[in-house]
């Protein structure tokens, strides 16, 4: 409790100061921008204190709208969007796959730069949003993802996908590295995902909920949009692209699966395993979006034969499926733009 009473009180303090510097600190460009020495407190914060935070009574309020509306006005601001301006399309981009934010001449935001918004503390996550356009059609990418193994709620977890919503975006896709569970599947092949099991254990959407978000019970019959995925598996094939499909289950992580674990997790049906992805796919439908999910596997999981796997082998796997991801995704971009009734 005094953790979480002494939380309170600095991190109303630093909020303070922080609306202050916010309105009155200005860049070259003429826009606001954070001090270098109040970027530090927000990452401290955002990586430390957090833990207090949420070991409270109030780690079951997940949804988060005063926060999402704060960091969604700040980076429509930074970005330099106008008041009615919408955004099409949102991109999440995982482990190893930040290659298309570099492929895009636009702006580029830092988490850290956003009132309340988790900032990643992983090397394979750039922690950025980008807004710009590829081959013509306008885009949102959020570089970078934090996770629960951060020590982040699942209600932080899924804040990009809130404030990419209040932008405007109608659909979301979701990448991600994963590990292959189905010993048919290919190392370094892509992966879509059609259904999804959500094994953390937790909630974006626990807690009160707001209207404005979505209905209290949403329905999940359908996670991933059958048009997407349709048209994911044409363009793949026109592509020549190895498209591997079946079911994807998030666990919390940060360890890797043991070879029981993999067993159970086939058993359950699962095809394909990571530690992120499906808390996002559940706040993106409570939000009425369309989702596509697509993976890099970037190893297998046979549990009779484990082998050993570290993280930065599955970034390096994740970077050699960077071309095809690349390529999918350009020429999905017509249907992922697509205006829907």
């Amino acid at each position: 409790m005094i953790c979480l009473e002494a939380s309170a009180c600095v991190w109303a303090r630093f909020n303070f100061f922080r609306t202050v510097h916010y309105s009155t600190v200005k860049g070259e460009s003429g826009k606001s921008q954070l001090p270098k020495s109040l970027k530090f407190f927000n990452r401290f914060f955002h990586g430390r204190l957090f833990f207090c935070r949420n070991s409270g009574a109030g780690m079951n309020v997940m949804q988060m709208p005063d926060e999402v509306r704060a960091g969604a006005t700040r980076l429509r601001m930074l970005l330099g969007l106008g008041g009615e301006e919408r955004i099409p399309l949102g991109v999440i981009l995982g482990t190893g796959l930040s290659f298309l934010s570099e492929r895009i001449d636009g702006k580029e935001v830092p988490f850290s730069d956003l009132p309340f918004f988790p900032v990643s503390t992983t090397s394979s996550h750039k922690g950025s949003f980008v807004y710009g356009t590829l081959d013509g059609w306008p885009l949102l990418i959020q570089a970078g993802r934090v996770h629960l193994y951060e020590g982040y709620s699942a209600g932080e977890v899924c804040m990009g996908v809130r404030v990419m919503a209040s932008l405007g975006i109608h659909t979301l896709l979701v990448t991600n590295a994963a590990g292959a569970l189905n010993p048919l599947f290919g190392v370094g092949n892509l992966f879509l995902a059609t259904d999804q099991i959500n094994m953390t254990g937790l909630s974006p959407l626990s807690g009160p909920n707001h209207e404005s978000f979505g209905l209290r019970f949403p329905d999940m019959s359908r996670p991933f949009d059958p048009d997407l995925m349709a048209a994911a598996q044409q363009k793949a094939l026109d592509l020549g692209i190895p498209l591997e499909k079946g079911v994807y289950i998030g666990v919390h992580g940060p360890e890797l699966e043991t070879p029981a674990e993999t067993r159970m997790y086939r058993m359950l049906g699962a095809d394909a395993i990571g530690m992120s992805s499906v808390l996002e796919v559940i706040s993106a439908r409570h939000l009425g979006l369309r989702v596509l999910a697509l993976s890099s596997l970037a190893n297998k999981n046979l549990p009779d034969c484990m082998e050993s796997m570290s993280i930065e082998e599955i970034v390096r796997q994740s970077a050699l499926a960077e071309r095809h991801l690349s390529s999918l995704l350009t020429a999905l971009l017509p249907e992922l733009c697509r205006e829907t009734s």
